[in-house]
C-alpha cells in the first residue's frame, strides 16, 4: 500500500547496450517524429526504447500484439506532456537526479572500462554526455512527480472497495501467495549509550579537523560517513525542503548560516555534523553531512544474543509464555505490549489504517526493508513449525541500528484466491489503483486536447491508447 507511485511511462535506460547516443551518431538517418508542447521526440529515441521493450518482454516470456515502435512513441509523448505540465504547474521534483545520473554514468564507465572508452563510444567528452543523461532523467523525474501530483489525493471508501471486488470475475481475483504471521522479542546492546558516546567523540574530532582547516567535510564524508545516499558525493544532498529530513536534522539545518558547521546532531539514524552550503533558495536547502552510527565490540553484540537464548529456553520449557517474555524483555515499543506480534506499524507513519500482520516471502528484504521485514526473519521462520521459537540471532532495525532477536512462528496462511474478508488490503490496493488509473486517464485526455501535438505521418495510423493524440 505504500509503494511510491511511479510514472507508468517508460524510462529511457542509458545503460542499455546500444545506447541512445549510439543511435544519434547516425545523424542523417535521424529525424523528429513527434512534438509535444515544445519538446521534440527523435526517431532514435523511439527506436532505442522500442528495442528495450522487446528485450524486456522476451526476458519475461511475454509478447504484445502492439507495434513496439508505436507503443514506445506514445510512452515518450506521455512523458513529454507530463514534463511540460510539471514545469507549468511548478511541481517539485521528487527524485534525486544527481544520484541517478552518477549511478548510470559510473555503471557505463565500468562497462566500457574507462572514461576514455565511454567518450570514444559516444563521440563526445564525458561532461557533455553527462548533460544529456541529466536532461533525460530530469524529464523522467518531473513527469513522475506530475503524475503523482494528479493521483496522490485519491482515496477509496469501503463501499467502493466492495463494489470493485464484486465487479471482478473469478479469474480476475489475484492469487495470494503463502503468508506468515510471527512475533519477536528484540534487545539492543546494553552498551548503547557508551557506543553513542564513542560515535559522538569521533564526530567531534572530525568537526575540529574541519574547523581548523586540517581536512574538509567532503573528504571526511567520503572516508568515514556511513550514509549510502551521500557518502560518495562528499556528503552532499541536492537542495530540497526541510520537510524531506527528519525533525532534529531539519531543525539543525534551519539554524545554520552558509558555510557554518553544526554541532553534533542525533537522529534515529545516528550522529551527524551538517554544513549548509549556500543561502536557501525558494525554501530549498543545499547541505552536506557526515553520518556516524554507534559501533559495538563483538562481546557487546553477543550480550543481548546470550540473554535472548536464555529467554528462548525458558519459553520452550514452559517457564514463561512468549507473550509474557515480550512484555518483560523486549525493547521494541511497537510489539512488546501485543505479545511481540510483528506488524508494519513502524512503516505506516500517518496511515495506521493500513495495518498488516501477514507477510509473503516478497515482503522480506536483505538491506532495504521496503514494505516488509528483514530477510533474516524470513530465513528463520521459513524453516520453523507453527508455535516454534527460534534461537537468537543478530540483525538491524529499520534505521540500521544493531540488535538481537528471537522470533516465534504464529501461523502460515496457504496460497489462496483473494477474498474481501481475509485480504481486504490487497483488494483495497487494487481498487485504489483502478480508480487512480481512471482519474489519470481522464486528466491526460483533457491535457492532450489542450496541448500542441505533432506526429509524423509515418506514425499517425498507429494504435494509440489515447486516440486524441492525432489531431
Amino acid at each position: 500500500m505504500y509503494k511510491k507511485i511511479v510514472l507508468a511511462v517508460a524510462v529511457l535506460a542509458v545503460t542499455a547496450s546500444g545506447s541512445l547516443m549510439a543511435q544519434k551518431r547516425q545523424v542523417m538517418l535521424d529525424k523528429v517524429v513527434a512534438v509535444v508542447g515544445g519538446s521534440a521526440i527523435l526517431y532514435s529515441d523511439v527506436e532505442t526504447y522500442a528495442n528495450m521493450l522487446v528485450e524486456q518482454r522476451r526476458a519475461q516470456g511475454y509478447t504484445s500484439d502492439r507495434d513496439p515502435m508505436n507503443e514506445a512513441l506514445e510512452t515518450l509523448m506521455k512523458q513529454k506532456l507530463l514534463y511540460n505540465q510539471a514545469l507549468i504547474d511548478s511541481i517539485e521534483m521528487m527524485g534525486d537526479v544527481h544520484s541517478y545520473v552518477e549511478e548510470q554514468i559510473q555503471a557505463m564507465i565500468a562497462e566500457e572500462g574507462s572514461i576514455a572508452a565511454l567518450e570514444a563510444r559516444e563521440h563526445m567528452p564525458i561532461y557533455a554526455y553527462r548533460d544529456i543523461v541529466t536532461q533525460r532523467i530530469t524529464e523522467q523525474e518531473y513527469a513522475s512527480s506530475m503524475q503523482n501530483e494528479v493521483i496522490q489525493d485519491i482515496t477509496v471508501t469501503p463501499g467502493e472497495v466492495e463494489r470493485y471486488f464484486n465487479s471482478l470475475k473469478k479469474d480476475e481475483l489475484p492469487l495470494i501467495p503463502k503468508q506468515y504471521m510471527y512475533a519477536q522479542i528484540v534487545r539492543y546492546p546494553a552498551s548503547k549509550d557508551a557506543a553513542k558516546q564513542r560515535a559522538r567523540e569521533r564526530l567531534l574530532e572530525m568537526r575540529e579537523r574541519i574547523i581548523t582547516g586540517k581536512s574538509s567535510l567532503p573528504v571526511l564524508a567520503r572516508l568515514y560517513s556511513v550514509d549510502p545516499g551521500s557518502a560518495m558525493r562528499g556528503g552532499e544532498y541536492p537542495a530540497g525542503p526541510l520537510s524531506q529530513w527528519t525533525p532534529p536534522f531539519a531543525e539543525a539545518i534551519e539554524e545554520l548560516k552558509p558555510g557554518q558547521l553544526s554541532e553534533i546532531v542525533e537522529t534515529e539514524y545516528g550522529m551527524h555534523i551538517i554544513e549548509l552550503m549556500e543561502e536557501p533558495k525558494n525554501g530549498n536547502y543545499h547541505i552536506r553531512h557526515i553520518l556516524i552510527k554507534p559501533t559495538y565490540t563483538a562481546d557487546e553484540l553477543l550480550e543481548p544474543t546470550r540473554l535472548l537464548d536464555s529467554v528462548a529456553n525458558l519459553i520452550r520449557s514452559d517457564s514463561i509464555t512468549f507473550e509474557e517474555a515480550a512484555r518483560e524483555y523486549s525493547e521494541d515499543p511497537l510489539t512488546k505490549m501485543n505479545g511481540g506480534l510483528v506488524s508494519n506499524h513502524d512503516l505506516l507513519s500517518s496511515n495506521p489504517q493500513y495495518s498488516n500482520v501477514k507477510y509473503t516471502a516478497t515482503k522480506f528484504r536483505e538491506e532495504d526493508f521496503g514494505e516488509g521485514r528483514s530477510l533474516k526473519d524470513y530465513v528463520a521462520i521459513s524453516h520453523m513449525e507453527i508455535g516454534e521459537v527460534s534461537d537468537a540471532y543478530q540483525d538491524t532495525d529499520l534505521n540500521g541500528n544493531e540488535l538481537s532477536k528471537i522470533v516465534k512462528l504464529l501461523d502460515i496462511i496457504p496460497s489462496h484466491p483473494a477474498s474481501l474478508v481475509d485480504d481486504y488490503l490487497t483488494i483495497e490496493e487494487m481498487a485504489l489503483n483502478d480508480k487512480q488509473t481512471k482519474v489519470f486517464d481522464e486528466w491526460l485526455k483533457d491535457k492532450i486536447d489542450g496541448i500542441y501535438v505533432y506526429i509524423d505521418p509515418e506514425f499517425r495510423n498507429g494504435e494509440f491508447e489515447y486516440k486524441n493524440w492525432v489531431k
